[in-house]
């Protein structure tokens, strides 16, 4: 917790005596846009709330779980990449902003005011009130949720029998990539079932992407139940309707990566929103504030040429731009506009083993791995930090 002293004496400046740039939410967006404030002349007061101390690399949890990487290269401390900008980092949770006033409450009863306002809160989970989800499932969206998968992962292995299954539900990215790992982690101790409502895998990834992946699950013998809804979810089973015809399956865990929903705390006055998440101009600005920038999970414009993704790609860029939409509100410029760049998608397809398509690559197998995990790497806010992981990586042990 950043103490009131402290705060005064990182955000002072000679040329600034105003409230600071608050940027709530650590994630890829919002630690993307604080470094790049913390880099502007004239520099303006900033400070950063988020609760975790870690921030998290999402992409590469997969390799976190498998002990392909260490934690301080997929999950640094906020302290090291905020090491040396002047960002203070209250490790607190924003439970409520007022626009109007500029001011905002933190969980622990803190009111702070700001001058600009940048929300990148993120997202959890999304249980679609199915019941027994809440209750039964495990997740696969943060640090905190890996002991309990590795324990889980730990019992099935010490299992005389290999008679186990664990029914990983939704074939999206996350889904996918996590069948393949957890396959390779189990070595044939227990059977994986993916569980997907459409009519396929991947059903937005590019062609080439979705046929290795396939064939990865292949490889694998990873069970596909595709037209299948969940309907509930007890400790030991799952109930479906597999092309609307019932189906109950036994399940030594359950894993949930069938969606997400935003994470908000309470706007005064209630601004527009689509689908939950919170209207943005082409500039990333609130549409009824300039003054707030949104990003990432929570932002939504239906205008956009090509449509944002919810991924790490889309959150760094929108991080980047929103730095440059705040710095021309402040020195009375036109906002630029902001487009995502599809620079290409690459997929986790097990123990080392990848599949990329784009930066003019078309790839997969321990090539796209390495590729991929040094590509990451590149990324990592706090470049310093990715050049020693890849140098650890590139030492044989």
């Amino acid at each position: 917790m950043v103490s009131k002293t402290t705060f005064e004496v990182l955000t002072s400046d000679t040329t600034m005596h105003n409230d600071p740039i608050i940027v709530v939410g650590g994630g890829f967006a919002g630690l993307t846009t604080a470094l790049a404030l913390s880099n502007q002349r004239p520099r303006p007061p900033l400070l950063l709330i988020e609760p975790r101390h870690q921030f998290l690399f999402l992409p590469l949890l997969y390799e976190l779980l498998s002990g392909e990487m260490k934690s301080w290269e997929v999950a640094p401390s906020y302290d090291s990449l905020l090491q040396g900008r002047r960002i203070p980092h209250l490790d607190d949770r924003v439970t409520s902003i007022n626009t109007e006033q500029k001011s905002l409450q933190t969980s622990r009863g803190q009111v702070l005011k700001y001058s600009q306002l940048v929300l990148a809160t993120g997202s959890e989970p999304d249980d679609f009130g199915i019941t027994g989800v809440k209750e039964h499932a495990l997740t696969f969206h943060s640090l905190t949720d890996l002991p309990l998968l590795k324990d889980r992962l730990q019992s099935l292995r010490n299992r005389a029998s290999k008679d186990g299954a664990l029914v990983i539900v939704g074939a999206g990215a996350t889904g996918v990539e996590l069948a393949c790992k957890l396959s390779d982690m189990l070595d044939g101790s227990a059977t994986i079932h993916l569980v997907e409502l459409g009519d396929s895998v991947l059903s937005r990834s590019r062609a080439f992407n979705r046929e290795q992946a396939q064939k990865a699950l292949d490889q694998r013998g990873v069970r596909r139940h595709l037209n299948t809804r969940v309907t509930s979810v007890s400790a030991h089973a799952v109930e479906l309707l597999e092309n609307d015809v019932p189906q109950s399956l036994n399940h030594d865990g359950l894993i949930w990566t069938a969606g997400t929903k935003p994470v908000l705390p309470n706007l005064t006055p209630i601004p527009p929103r689509e689908r939950g998440l919170l209207c943005v101009d082409e500039g990333l600005q609130l549409t009824t504030d300039p003054n707030v920038v949104v990003l990432g999970d929570v932002a939504c414009h239906n205008d956009a040429e090509i449509p944002w993704p919810r991924s790490a790609q889309s959150a760094l860029q929108q991080g980047t731009a929103a730095a440059r939409t705040l710095q021309a509100i402040r020195m009375g410029k036109a906002v630029p506009s902001f487009h995502f760049q599809d620079l290409g998608e690459m997929l986790s397809l097990g123990m080392g083993d990848a599949s990329i398509t784009g930066m003019g690559l078309t790839l997969a197998g321990p090539l796209a791995y390495q590729m991929r995990r040094l590509t990451y790497l590149a990324r990592m806010p706090g470049l310093s930090l990715g050049l020693r992981s890849a140098g650890a990586w590139l030492v044989p042990s």
